[in-house]
């Protein structure tokens, strides 16, 4: 249930950000989405690394709440990058597009 919301609320922000934009709001509530999940596996790929290299057996003797619980933050902290990121291009861009001197006679 907390997954849902969790997710719900990444999708939330990036269609919000996509929409003061002018870009597409699914398509980019959707690559939040994505990258939450693609952090979580990173996560769980060091995790692993770190398991075998200190041989701790971390993986087979943990509940899987807890493995989802430490990979939690890595997901939040690339879907806070990953919007980060897009938030200061397309602010830059558009600050870009309103410096032109014949910004009224460009506009319909």
């Amino acid at each position: 249930m907390i997954g849902i919301i969790l997710i719900y609320f990444i999708w939330k922000g990036y269609s919000e950000l996509a929409i003061e934009h002018n870009k597409s709001k699914w398509g980019y509530g959707l690559l939040g989405i994505a990258t939450y999940y693609i952090g979580t596996f990173i996560a769980g790929i060091a995790i692993a690394i770190i398991d075998i290299i200190a041989n701790t057996h971390i993986i087979e003797e943990s509940n899987d709440i807890v493995l989802n619980l430490i990979a939690l933050p890595f997901g939040l902290f690339f879907v806070w990058g990953l919007f980060k990121i897009l938030e200061n291009k397309w602010k830059a861009k558009k600050i870009g597009d309103d410096n032109s001197l014949d910004q009224d006679l460009l506009e319909p």
